[in-house]
């Protein structure tokens, strides 16, 4: 007698239940072997040994999908932050965390630079945030555009730095030695700020890139709250 549908997928899925946390977690495993088709249900029923259309029944479509799985990003961003952190290394370890785990996910994360989960994780991070500017001596309207600007900066550099990853590495080498070839061979009457610092340039890392503006969005929040606090 042939197998129905139903008896066919949980054939595939070796007597275990699909659920959506098992989706999930299968678009993780796949977007951390740093494939950029962790949201298509073809490789996800491949993965989970399930048939494709069986995702549908969980999520209504490939952006729901992605939306549930950068909300469990954030989830992991979150419990990298130790507890009884001041406001300053609360950023800090958001930042460091947000880093790590786009580094991770970099097919997540550079999707979701310019989009918003409106999940509960996401309501976390905006939470601790808010809370970090405001212990630091905003309120109102600049807690909100302090907020955002800590928020957006992030979102900006980890997707950044993830979408990077998904290039061809040739293409990344070339970027990479830009500064010690292509740079140092401008025109010095054209270029003379570039020609100046041609010996430095080529020496800056992410690293120190990423410390810099970290650091320069906490200087804005602190310098910001003296300003008010004497005016």
């Amino acid at each position: 007698m042939p197998k129905s549908p139903a008896t066919t997928v949980r054939s595939k899925r070796a007597g275990s239940q699909l659920t959506p946390d098992a989706i999930i977690d299968a678009s993780l495993r796949i977007a951390a072997r740093g494939s950029e088709d962790a949201f298509t249900v073809r490789r996800l029923g491949e993965e989970l040994g399930a048939d494709p259309t069986a995702i549908y029944r969980h999520f209504r479509d490939k952006d729901e999908l992605l939306l549930s799985v950068a909300d469990r990003t954030l989830a992991e961003v979150l419990d990298s932050i130790p507890e009884g952190l001041d406001w300053k290394d609360r950023i800090r370890a958001l930042a460091a965390g947000s880093l790590a785990v786009a580094l991770k996910y970099p097919v997540v994360a550079s999707a979701m630079a310019s989009r918003t989960t409106r999940r509960a994780n996401e309501f976390r991070v905006v939470e601790l945030i808010l809370g970090a500017v405001m212990e630091a001596g905003l309120e109102g309207a600049e807690a909100a555009v302090h907020y955002r600007m800590v928020g957006d900066s992030l979102l900006a550099y980890v997707g950044q730095q993830a979408a990077y990853l998904l290039f061809d590495p040739d293409a990344r080498a070339g970027d990479e030695s830009s500064w010690s070839r292509e740079y140092r061979l401008v025109d010095p009457q054209g270029f003379p700020n570039i020609t100046r610092l041609s010996a430095e340039l080529p020496e800056v890392t992410d690293e120190q890139i990423f410390t810099t503006t970290v650091e320069a969005l906490i200087s804005a929040i602190e310098k910001r709250a003296e300003t008010l606090r004497g005016a």
